[in-house]
């Protein structure tokens, strides 16, 4: 099965901060997976809140916190997922894990539903 790493957390200003983070997928080809983007703050009780996925078609979904801010995009050549982050608000602030299940079982923004994952890339945003 795929094998997932993620990078390109760091910190970053709110106001006009932008990141890139990236998800290199080794062992299989992640284009026949669902790929997916999930996040947690850095609370004690927080959950992870799915915030993007790219199913095997390419079909994108966001979820409402990040629409119109976060853009998914998927390169076949490379086998990686990334994540551009514009417009960042310290709430984006958090551990961002990449995340994958079998292609034929489509997308969900729901974690419990993935059971491949990378070990996660920590963002900060500060204000």
């Amino acid at each position: 099965q795929v094998q997932l790493l993620e990078s390109g957390g760091d910190s970053v200003q709110a106001g006009g901060g932008s990141l890139r983070l990236s998800c290199a997928a080794s062992g299989d080809t992640a284009s026949s997976y669902c790929m997916a983007w999930f996040r947690v703050p850095p609370r004690p009780g927080e959950v992870l809140e799915g915030v993007a996925t790219i199913d095997s078609e390419g079909s994108i979904a966001y979820s409402q916190s990040v629409q119109g801010r976060f853009t998914l995009s998927r390169d076949n050549s490379k086998n990686a997922l990334y994540l551009q982050m514009n417009s960042l608000k310290p709430e984006d602030t958090g551990m961002y894990f990449c995340a994958a299940r079998r292609g034929d079982l489509g997308c969900a923004l729901s974690s419990t539903a993935y059971a491949i994952w990378g070990r996660g890339t920590l963002v900060t945003v500060s204000s």
